[in-house]
């Protein structure tokens, strides 16, 4: 096991979707706020009296939590770290306390929180209005990472979710198909059989002292079926700051290039890193050129709140007079920026005003509003607070290996932080047994819904998915809870 193996299995926030934010000031009212009992919620996580149909017919999803959030302010990652100094980092693991009730599986499955972005893709005759959508696609999936205080749980190695949702037109199915190197695979098609959606992750891991980066690795797919298109890119870089000391936060950056396969079109999205005084923190900005390179439209915006297109010629205009004092002046750093007061943390900028709207562009994608709640819910949005919902009679139906099933995430989810706790180191023993026993006996680990292969369209290694989940015959799948 190397080093890098090592530091995911110990620090298991650190992954390719941590997210970090300002710590929650979370307080012992925030029951009687929320109005929120754990003692008041049945065993499937719902609300006593809360109904599943709504009177139009379509199914309702819940829109709290059982438990509001546990307070984290009496814990610090530094006191979790030092204790690395030498010990094997395989050694430590991080309380439950940093994590937030959802599997890394459930957080990809946040990607289709826009899909309305996908279909309108689909829906579209126009080529530069589907690479439009598709970009805005690209950078609405990593929006659900703003201000999110809280870790997914690592998957275990054969670990799966599945969410099936009508009313949006997708059914999704995940599997965690490697643990060293972790890698997630996931792949999701439209019930209209009008797209698919695939790719697999595996995040390279850089610890810089104060800051963790989370490098992407794995191709993401789209495909859609009616044009005959396929789309793929890689997700930024993710970088989260002062995870030593100090208020955390988090910045994407890198440039991002989303190529259509079949067109030859490429969307190139530079992800912007904060610079000196925080005038770029959030920002994308990018723009679309046909197989010859030709400029077609200029895209911007953030990723925190939404993304605006124009023509190369308007945006290039703009620019210039900005340049010349028109618009700059609005957006000239305060002094307490330029200067960082803390020297053992690096504060987080100052948030710049909002997107500076340029005349005649046209919204491409603009960020749902969270619950009013969210702050208490782990800063989740209204499509993440229902993703670990277990139904009534949903027990039945699901893949034994599903992360609704997992116990550990269930307690926290519930607010029994010990139970939870317990759980989690309970799970871990065994899935490092299960993995000593097949080497002892000399027995590989066989993934059972995706195998590994090789992109179609880009030509790299992938897990592509095999087919037969929602055939339901899950009599081979193994015990891993």
């Amino acid at each position: 096991m190397n080093s890098e193996e090592e530091f995911y299995d110990a620090v298991t926030g650190f992954d390719s979707d941590n997210s970090s934010g300002d710590f929650s000031e979370a307080n012992h009212k925030v029951a009687e706020m929320l109005d929120l009992d754990p003692h008041q919620s049945d065993r499937t996580g719902k609300h006593n009296g809360e109904t599943e149909i709504q009177e139009n017919g379509i199914k309702r999803h819940r829109t709290s939590l059982p438990a509001p959030m546990f307070s984290r302010n009496d814990f610090s990652v530094w006191s979790i770290l030092k204790k690395c100094i030498g010990l094997e980092l395989s050694k430590i693991t991080m309380p439950i306390v940093f994590n937030e009730p959802l599997s890394f599986l459930q957080r990809i499955t946040e990607y289709m929180e826009h899909i309305y972005l996908i279909n309108k893709a689909c829906s579209h005759a126009d080529p530069l209005e589907r690479m439009q959508a598709v970009a805005a696609f690209a950078v609405s999936a990593v929006a659900s990472q703003w201000e999110r205080t809280g870790k997914p749980f690592n998957p275990l190695l054969g670990e799966t979710y599945e969410l099936t949702r009508e009313d949006l037109g997708f059914r999704f199915i995940s599997e965690q198909v490697s643990h060293h190197p972790p890698i997630s695979a996931f792949y999701s098609e439209g019930l209209n059989k009008d797209f698919i959606f695939h790719g697999s992750i595996y995040p390279k891991l850089k610890f810089w002292g104060k800051s963790i980066e989370a490098e992407p690795r794995g191709t993401i797919t789209l495909e859609l079926l009616k044009h005959n298109e396929a789309y793929t890119w890689t997700n930024p870089t993710c970088c989260v700051h002062n995870v030593i000391i100090g208020k955390l936060w988090l910045e994407q950056y890198g440039t991002v290039e989303i190529v259509n396969h079949s067109t030859g079109d490429k969307c190139v999205l530079n992800f912007k890193p904060c610079g000196l005084f925080g005038k770029e923190l959030h920002r994308v900005e990018g723009h679309i050129q046909d197989k010859n390179r030709k400029k077609l439209c200029v895209i911007y915006g953030k990723w925190t709140e939404c993304l605006w297109c124009t023509d190369p010629t308007t945006y290039e205009t703009y620019k210039k007079n900005e340049k010349r004092g028109g618009e700059q002046k609005k957006l000239k750093p305060s002094e307490d920026v330029i200067k960082s007061e803390n020297d053992e943390a690096d504060d987080m900028p100052e948030v710049q005003d909002t997107v500076q709207f340029i005349p005649g562009s046209k919204l491409l994608w603009r960020i749902n509003c969270r619950p009013p709640n969210s702050s208490q819910m782990y800063n989740f949005t209204s499509f993440a607070v229902s993703l670990n919902e277990l139904e009534k009679g949903m027990e039945a139906i699901l893949a034994p290996t599903d992360c609704r099933l997992r116990p550990d995430i269930r307690n926290m989810e519930n607010g029994n932080m010990d139970v939870a706790s317990k759980e989690k180191e309970r799970l871990e023993e065994k899935q490092r047994a299960a993995r000593k026993e097949r080497a002892k006996d000399e027995v590989e680990w066989h993934t059972r819904w995706f195998h590994q292969g090789t992109n179609p369209y880009t030509g790299t290694s992938d897990w592509l998915y095999s087919g037969g989940y929602f055939d339901r015959n899950f009599s081979d799948c193994p015990d891993i809870y």
